[in-house]
């Protein structure tokens, strides 16, 4: 029984617990484990092939992604059996590594599919694009990357989501500057939001408030960003035996 004035344990925004993921025959996360608090830039640090973006797609509840075992819970709720848009509803949303793909669209309408009746404009200034020159314009092949990158980053501040995934949002045709990351996670943070921020690049992870890295499908260590960078960037881990990372 809880006293009257005992503090109530504190649940994590997002709790991931013990969750292998297997594509066919190949592993991809191995008894993955991690948490997140409320108002948190947690940066996931890894090489390319160890297994983030698709941690990334089993959090949002993409189509074919859904764990072998273990639990993901969001605000103490189990949402493994939560579709895409129910988890959309619960506040979860994700700019996703490839840019946007829709085309035949403006990019004011683009913007709009995202939240409806929101002015636009300010969130595409936010991210260092003129709302003169874009929300008039085409969301076509004559935009690059970069441009394609920012749009997207645009309509997820513009959610105001509880939780927003950014996976390895410095890739693309035109990458986004470590200035430009730096500008937009502190925008989420400013709106409350928490921030999983994927990358593979130490430098971007620097940003973060707490850092994991990832190898072979699990968590090799977590703590300050500096560390982990500095453990990351090492190229060594216990998962590898001590040896340089076979993904590093």
């Amino acid at each position: 029984m809880t006293s009257i004035g005992e503090a109530k344990e504190k649940v994590p925004l997002l709790e991931i617990k013990g969750v292998t993921f297997h594509a066919g025959d190949k592993g991809i996360l191995n008894e993955f484990s991690m948490s997140m608090e409320v108002s948190e830039v947690h940066a996931l640090l890894g090489a390319n092939g160890t297994g983030k973006s698709t941690l990334a797609y089993l959090i949002m509840g993409c189509e074919g992604y859904s764990p072998t075992s273990g639990e993901i819970r969001f605000e103490g709720k189990a949402i493994n059996d939560l579709r895409i848009h129910e988890r959309a509803q619960l506040g979860i949303t994700m700019a996703w590594q490839e840019p946007v793909r829709f085309e035949g669209i403006s990019v004011r309408d683009y913007l709009s599919l995202k939240q409806e009746g929101t002015d636009s404009s300010g969130y595409l200034e936010m991210v260092g694009l003129s709302a003169e020159l874009y929300l008039g314009r085409m969301v076509d092949k004559c935009l690059s990357g970069g441009e394609r990158k920012r749009i997207e980053l645009a309509s997820v501040l513009a959610l105001h989501p509880k939780l927003a995934i950014l996976d390895e949002p410095d890739s693309g045709i035109d990458m986004l500057s470590t200035r430009d990351i730096i500008n937009v996670i502190n925008i989420f943070r400013e709106n409350g939001s928490s921030v999983l921020l994927i990358t593979h690049r130490e430098e971007i992870a620097l940003i973060s408030d707490k850092a994991s890295q990832i190898c072979r499908g699990k968590i090799v260590c977590s703590g300050s960003p500096h560390e982990v960078a500095e453990y990351y960037k090492a190229g060594k881990c216990l998962v590898c035996d001590g040896k340089v990372c076979a993904y590093v």
